[in-house]
């Protein structure tokens, strides 16, 4: 059954279809809303409290709302940090509250630089639904999901809806339509079914899987920092990574990490080895207290995959790609949820600008998304195609040439403030990738740190707990061996 919904634009008030209800979705609507009519078409039932969404399955590892995505969702919901920390998130200053052993050292916690928001990803999303839907303009058509684009190469008309208790397919018609299905987006094949040209397609692989599990926090680390320990990719090994969030209800998530070759399991028995023998054994020690509160959580969805929507010669109107339908990243930088506010942001600039009817407003838009995925995209991939046996091509000369430039940095930084200062600037995207190569960056890179490395963690470990750690260890060690 195929039946036609009648335009809002009949009756003179433009309108708006947001295909997701994720969080790019939200925000969007959140932007479109101050100019149309907005309808969300959002295949699950969206929770009401900070719950699991069954279309986010990667919302049980661990995330980081870098201050840069975080301050640019507060201009677009005015209000959203404050819910955010009543609820229970933490704002983190960096590098104040990181313990962080890079690929060339342990960073100094200098004093307040850049911020993150920690927490569960159930209940950041949570906090910007129950903003935007309280908007009267906005409504959600849950249990349904898109099935195509009507219209045409140069105009789209609306889209194509299928009732997924029915069955039954219905036509919405827009003024606007804007893709935020994330990751599984099918826009490459509906514009083809329209007539335009394939749209090319980059990945680079590193064989990541990455394994999550939520502990009970031990008493008296209410303001515990965030612990990672990264790995070294210069190091021709599979790269291996550690890292603990604190989150809301005096929880800690911690995800492991490991590229092909040295992937995590989803055995319980194997977690804490597992986070032993990364570069530095700090989480396993902390974790040598804390009550697991779930089971291991284990995902491969790691691939990063841009679609180049900006290339294609024509585009047509009325028609818009955002978020992880555009560009997917390894999920171990924390790029994704701020590259989607920036994206956002975005929109409601051009919006402001040139108006909902302006003719090259969606070509407009999907180039700037286009040149936003260019730096995150760098960054992560710069990194993913050195580990073994990753699939992909190798990066620019010109990035290639940075490489060594970019080592320089990293080591500088663990023992000179202004340089950390410009590296945590472009890490929480809250400055371009330029920043780094600004001269006064440069010149204090060219001479080195100011101080000498760290030769252990920047944190008071309780010694009962390490011994605690290390004294489990050997005994499993000796039962294996026995």
């Amino acid at each position: 059954m195929n039946r036609r919904v009648p335009r809002a634009s009949d009756a003179h008030a433009p309108t708006a279809v947001v295909l997701g209800g994720g969080l790019t979705g939200m925000l969007a609507a959140a932007v479109l809303a101050a100019h149309a009519e907005v309808q969300i078409v959002e295949r699950d039932l969206l929770p009401t409290t900070p719950a699991p969404r069954k279309g986010l399955p990667q919302a049980q590892h661990a995330h980081l709302l870098w201050s840069g995505g975080a301050r640019t969702i507060e201009s677009l919901l005015p209000g959203i940090t404050q819910r955010w920390l009543a609820a229970g998130a933490r704002r983190i200053p960096l590098p104040t509250g990181l313990v962080s052993l890079t690929a060339a050292g342990w960073l100094r916690r200098w004093p307040e630089m850049q911020y993150l928001i920690a927490c569960s990803r159930d209940l950041l999303d949570w906090g910007v639904r129950q903003q935007v839907l309280a908007h009267p303009g906005i409504r959600v058509l849950s249990g349904s999901e898109p099935v195509g684009l009507s219209g045409s190469a140069g105009r789209v008309t609306g889209v194509h809806v299928r009732d997924n208790a029915t069955g039954d397919v219905r036509q919405l018609d827009a003024d606007l339509v804007l893709d935020a299905t994330g990751r599984g987006s099918a826009a490459t094949a509906w514009l083809a079914a329209l007539g335009l040209s394939p749209v090319p397609e980059e990945h680079v692989d590193s064989g990541l899987a990455y394994a999550t599990r939520i502990f009970q926090a031990p008493a008296g680390t209410a303001h515990w920092p965030v612990v990672n320990v990264q790995s070294d990719a210069r190091v021709p090994v599979p790269g291996r990574t550690a890292t603990l969030v604190p989150i809301e209800d005096a929880r800690w998530l911690v995800t492991l990490s490991g590229t092909r070759g040295g992937q995590p399991s989803r055995e319980a028995d194997a977690f804490l080895p597992f986070a032993r023998n990364v570069r530095h054994p700090i989480v396993a020690d902390l974790l040598a207290d804390a009550e697991p509160l779930t089971d291991v959580r284990l995902s491969r969805s790691t691939v990063n995959r841009r679609r180049r929507f900006d290339l294609l010669r024509t585009w047509p109107r009325g028609f818009v790609v955002l978020g992880d339908a555009v560009a997917t990243y390894n999920p171990l930088y924390g790029q994704g949820m701020s590259v989607a506010a920036q994206e956002a942001a975005a929109l409601r600039d051009a919006l402001n600008r040139y108006g909902l009817a302006a003719p090259d407003l969606a070509r407009r838009l999907q180039r700037t998304v286009g040149r936003l995925t260019q730096a995150p995209w760098a960054m992560a991939t710069g990194q993913d195609i050195l580990y073994p046996g990753a699939i992909g091509p190798q990066p620019p000369a010109a990035t290639r040439l940075l490489r060594g430039y970019t080592d320089r940095l990293l080591k500088t930084a663990t023992g000179d403030p202004a340089v950390t200062r410009a590296l945590l600037d472009v890490m929480t995207l809250s400055a371009p990738l330029q920043r780094l190569l600004r001269p006064d960056v440069a010149a204090r890179v060219l001479l080195g740190p100011v101080q000498p490395p760290l030769a252990k963690p920047p944190l008071n470990l309780p010694a009962q707990r390490v011994a605690s750690s290390r004294s489990r260890q050997s005994a499993t060690d000796d039962g294996a061996s026995s």
